[in-house]
């Protein structure tokens, strides 16, 4: 498998990328809601429905298209909707994270911190 290259944003530059990024998690959140209304409605067999195999590559698609600019989808409930970015904050390699209920990009985390581990990027950053 060839190496991917790293993009690494600043607060700044993730930022840009959001009203693109807020469209394509509504995409995802959208069609994740209407797998699970179907789910919901016809039970055990619903991996099989057409119209959710559809959503399915669908969503598969949206989070190729956030790959592609540089970020990921970390939300696997589909309920808030969050994609971190990676960057580097005080000379370490971070993950500045949004959710879809935020206007703004204002939180990082380490690597490894993931979502609890939350803090709010230094002023100086953004």
């Amino acid at each position: 498998m060839p190496q991917v290259d790293v993009r690494y944003f600043t607060p700044r530059e993730a930022q840009r990328t959001l009203p693109l990024v807020k469209q394509i998690v509504r995409d995802i959140l959208s069609n994740a809601n209407k797998i699970k209304s179907i789910a919901e409605s016809i039970g055990e067999d619903f991996e099989d429905n057409e119209e959710v195999k559809a959503l399915t590559a669908q969503i598969q698609h949206f989070m190729r298209e956030l790959e592609e600019l540089g970020c990921s989808y970390k939300d696997w409930n589909f309920e808030i909707g969050l994609v971190d970015f990676p960057a580097y904050i005080n000379g370490n390699e971070v993950l500045l994270c949004w959710k879809s209920d935020e206007e703004d990009i204002r939180y990082y985390h380490g690597l490894l911190d993931g979502f609890p581990g939350r803090k709010p990027i230094p002023p100086e950053y953004l």
